[in-house]
């Protein structure tokens, strides 16, 4: 049974990327899904890179880690920080969903867009109903 899904969110940096994998590497077992979302801008996509981990235990709360927004893709060239992530989630046995979203901006508040891309995980069963 979840109670709560929530998104946590981590810096846009090469550091924080790495925690994201990091926490893909130490919770391989608790791994549900990971996720690419990519949001267009005029210079190419903003992508947001995320991974959401089991209920620890006999909790209730699914955590969402997310890299919101730091990576400009403009053309078929992968970045190094997408390229990191893809790699540690294929190791840890998920492949990324790519999955085109909003930008962030268009939301007033950035609750407003994580309670969207949970709809949007939940309407494609990529994240459980709650119960």
């Amino acid at each position: 049974m979840i109670l709560n899904q929530q998104f946590i969110e981590l810096g846009e940096g090469f550091g924080d990327i790495y925690e994201l994998c990091e926490l893909i590497n130490t919770n391989s077992s608790r791994l549900h899904r990971t996720f690419i979302l990519a949001a267009p801008t005029p210079s190419g996509h903003a992508l947001s890179l995320a991974v959401a981990l089991e209920p620890a235990n006999e909790g209730f709360f699914m955590p969402v880690y997310i890299c919101r927004e730091g990576i400009i893709q403009n053309d078929a060239t992968k970045s190094k920080r997408r390229l990191l992530f893809e790699e540690a989630a294929e190791k840890a046995g998920s492949i990324p969903v790519y999955i085109e979203v909003k930008h962030s901006t268009e939301f007033a508040e950035r609750v407003l867009f994580f309670q969207y891309v949970t709809g949007i995980l939940r309407l494609n069963h990529l994240l459980p109903p709650l119960r």
